[in-house]
C-alpha cells in the first residue's frame, strides 16, 4: 500500500483507485457478512483489485492513441 502511494502520481489515484477504492467499499459494506474481519477484510482487497483490473483494462481500450502509454 505504501508503494502504491509512493509510486503513483496524486491525479492518476484520485482518478483510478479512489473510484475503485470506494466501489469496493461499498460493496464490501452491502454484501459481505462474514462474521470474521479476516475473511471480509480479503474478500475487500480482491474486490478492490477486480474493480482496479476493470478500470485499467477500460483505460487501455479507450486509450486516445493506438502508442500511448496507459
Amino acid at each position: 500500500m505504501f508503494t502504491l502511494l509512493r509510486l503513483l502520481p496524486a491525479r492518476r489515484l484520485i482518478a483510478e483507485q479512489l473510484p475503485a477504492l470506494l466501489m469496493a467499499w461499498l460493496v464490501a459494506e452491502l454484501f459481505y457478512k462474514f462474521h470474521s474481519f479476516s475473511l471480509e477484510c480479503a474478500a475487500f482487497l480482491v474486490t478492490w483489485a477486480a474493480f482496479d483490473a476493470a478500470i485499467q483494462g477500460l483505460r487501455r481500450l479507450f486509450a486516445t492513441a493506438p502508442g500511448e502509454q496507459a
